[in-house]
């Protein structure tokens, strides 16, 4: 998936990986295995990502590229790697690191305030304002802990460490996902920053998630349902996790293949609310890449079948094992696509 300037993300293979060109690298995930290849130099910040790939998935690297030159770095715990525009950012923390005294907050609760404290940190000291996209991966995320589940517990502390970096809890809000990962993983977060802030869209089929009732957890999820980024010759569109909720409530539960529909009809929804927001754009399905999350292995061809059925057998899509967020969820698809701008826009 490529634009004539700007950002953009293509899913490759190691050995393809390997033959192209780093120069203009940001950043590169990884998924159920080492890095290998990607992080032999040290150079490129590599998020490894513990979510295993599904059959019918090639071992794949996510690889964003600026068209720019860039330039790597630390700060604290946050690897990075910079363009004149855009910032490449991740962090892992452990719980099992973090000691624990009576009556403190628990492991998750303080890992994910000191990796967002750490983020924010990270891109105010670089001039990098705007977060444009964020994935977190959380072990266990459905899990009970004294009484709540950690993904609710992890929803809190986010909300804690943003509104402790004066950074907005509403509207103005990054597109993302949040995934359990394997237990004995880290809590790992990876983004995406830049200088130019996007535009914030949201799901008219759909509650915005930082206004959910108060079922759902005593803090809110903090992400926009889209965002989209007009950069140079072209636009970017990066769709958060999304599933089969109309309005607050998940639908369809217990049915795989009628799930996945409806997370299409909603990634649909968010399209036609992008191309309507900016006259500019033009994206369809088929302008997407895809990333689905499967918290049941045996449901791969169910889904899979779904998503021919809609997006064609050429469909650009990866699939990997995850718990999500909700309980009743089977399916989360998230997207990204890119577009060039005309010559008169």
């Amino acid at each position: 998936m490529r634009t004539p300037v700007g950002l953009r993300l293509d899913y490759l293979s190691a050995a393809e990986y390997q033959s192209a060109s780093p120069a203009d690298v940001l950043g590169v995930a990884t998924f159920s295995g080492p890095p290998g290849t990607a992080a032999a130099d040290g150079v490129i910040p590599v998020a490894e990502v513990n979510t295993p790939l599904l059959p019918g998935t090639a071992s794949v690297y996510e690889v964003w590229r600026s068209d720019e030159p860039a330039e790597s770095g630390s700060r604290n715990r946050v690897r990075f790697r910079r363009s004149g525009n855009f910032l490449f950012g991740c962090i892992a923390l452990a719980e099992s690191e973090i000691a624990g005294a009576p009556g403190a907050p628990p492991a998750l609760h303080v890992a994910t305030v000191e990796a967002y404290r750490e983020i924010c940190a990270t891109l105010d000291a670089l001039g990098y304002p705007h977060l444009l996209r964020v994935w977190n991966y959380l072990p266990d995320i459905n899990r009970d802990l004294d009484g709540t589940e950690r993904y609710r517990l992890f929803n809190r502390a986010r909300q804690d460490a943003l509104s402790a970096c004066g950074r907005a809890l509403t509207g103005s809000v990054p597109a993302a996902s949040a995934l359990g990962a394997a237990s004995g993983s880290p809590l790992l977060v990876y983004f995406l920053a830049g200088r130019t802030a996007p535009t914030f869209i949201e799901n008219p089929r759909q509650t915005s998630a930082y206004r959910y009732p108060r079922q759902y957890g005593s803090h809110r999820p903090v992400f926009s349902r889209a965002t989209l980024l007009r950069q140079g010759g072209g636009l970017t569109l990066f769709i958060s996790g999304t599933a089969s909720i109309v309005g607050h409530r998940s639908i369809h539960v217990g049915d795989t293949a009628a799930q996945t529909r409806e997370t299409l009809t909603n990634i649909a929804a968010l399209i036609e609310e992008a191309n309507r927001v900016d006259p500019a754009a033009r994206f369809s399905l088929s302008s997407l890449a895809f990333k689905v999350y499967v918290r049941r292995p045996a449901d791969v061809p169910v889904i899979r079948a779904e998503l021919a059925a809609v997006l064609g057998s050429a469909a650009r899509v990866i699939c990997l094992q995850a718990d999500i967020c909700r309980q009743d969820l089977l399916v989360e698809i998230e997207a990204t696509g890119s577009c060039a701008l005309k010559a008169d826009s």
